[in-house]
Formats: C-alpha cells, structure tokens, sequence
C-alpha cells in the first residue's frame, strides 16, 4: 500500500495503471522509455477520449455531468483526466474504452483509481462507477469492492517503484500481442523469459510488504 504523500511533481499517470495492469512491459515501454506507436485501433480509442475528455458540464434532470475532470490523489501518487464524472449527486465517474471488456482487470483498476482520486478531492464515498464500451454500446458498472480498492492501491505503489528503478521486465508473449502497436518494438518471442508477466508483478509485489 502507498505511505506518506507524494508531492506534485512525483505523481504519474492513472492511465499507466491499466497498462501495468494489462502488460507490465508495455507500461515500461510506454512509460520508462517513451515509446508510442499508433495503429487503428489506438486511434480509434485516441479520438474516442479527446471527444469525452472535451470539458464541460450539463445537467439533466437531477444528474450534473461533468466532462474531462482533472483527478489527483497525492496518498497515491497520480494525476489524470476522468472522462465522466456524474454527480447524483455521489460521484460517478465513467470511463470510455472504444472496444469491448478484458479478460483482465486493467480496465477497473483504472476507473477504481478515479474513483479513489475523486474520494481524496471530495471527502466522500464514490461506490461505483461505469466504463463505456463501444462493442456492444453499454455501460458495465463496476462496484468499488475492497479487493479491488486493494489491488488498485497495490500497483499504483508497484508503479512508483518500477519508475525509480526504471526497470523494464521480460516480456510474457501472449494472444493479446498481436493487437499490439508495440509488438515490433516490443519483440516478445525475442525479449521473453520463462517467468510470466503476471508471476514477475507478483514477485515485486512480495519484495515490496517485505520491505515494509
């Protein structure tokens, strides 16, 4: 779990959350040694954002809907943008993906940690929230349960570390690569190791509660 406050200028993006959440390798990529590289699919999602990111506020019936909020949590360390953020009047946040849900939970990992930003801004409970996906066109509401409240937390200090260190893992080759825009920058059949992705987060995780 995080510890003291971070200041201002430490703070590191929620978005990278759901990148380590997804593939620790990517987040290193994207994150450590800025790598990007665009196909249609992030393109896709890209101009999904930038429309729901537009700030404004609306109201409809006794719902206010705020759009492209600024989010910080200085306990965690992260700074980022919510979508939505729906008041009605508790906070709602809801987050835009252009596809449809994960197998993995990097998608509610990041919407929780909105929802755990807006909580430390506000001084009140923020229990659920939705993510928008474009396949089907629905909203999934998610429910902030203390295991997820919990893992959310976990990555957001595992993050903080890997930065420090500016360590990038082994790549854990997988069905998701070929949808990649960073698989050929990535190599993963060429970078990969035995230990998985998923065992190598567990481990930092281990080395971090010993340290504490």
């Amino acid at each position: 779990m995080a510890g003291s406050a971070f200041e201002d200028d430490d703070a590191l993006p929620i978005s990278g959350l759901q990148h380590l959440a997804f593939c620790p390798r990517q987040w290193a990529l994207i994150h450590l040694e800025q790598v990007w590289v665009e196909n249609m699919r992030t393109a896709e999602g890209r101009l999904l954002h930038e429309r729901a990111d537009l700030p404004g506020e609306s109201r409809r019936s006794s719902v206010r809907t705020v759009r492209g909020m600024s989010l910080r949590s200085q306990r965690l360390g992260l700074t980022g943008r919510a979508d939505i953020v729906e008041f009605r009047p508790e906070p709602y946040p809801v987050e835009y993906k252009r596809g449809k849900s994960k197998p993995t939970d990097c998608d509610t990992v990041q919407l929780c940690a909105q929802a755990l930003c807006l909580e430390e801004m506000l001084a009140t409970p923020v229990p659920c929230g939705a993510i928008f996906y474009g396949s089907p066109r629905r909203r999934l509401e998610v429910v902030f349960t203390p295991e997820l409240r919990a893992r959310t937390e976990e990555l957001a200090t595992t993050m903080h570390r890997l930065y420090r260190k500016r360590e990038t893992p082994p790549a854990s080759p997988g069905p998701y690569c070929a949808n990649c825009s960073l698989v050929d920058v990535c190599l993963p059949q060429a970078t990969a190791q035995d230990a998985s992705a998923a065992r190598w987060v567990e481990r930092q995780l281990r080395t971090l509660q010993i340290e504490e």
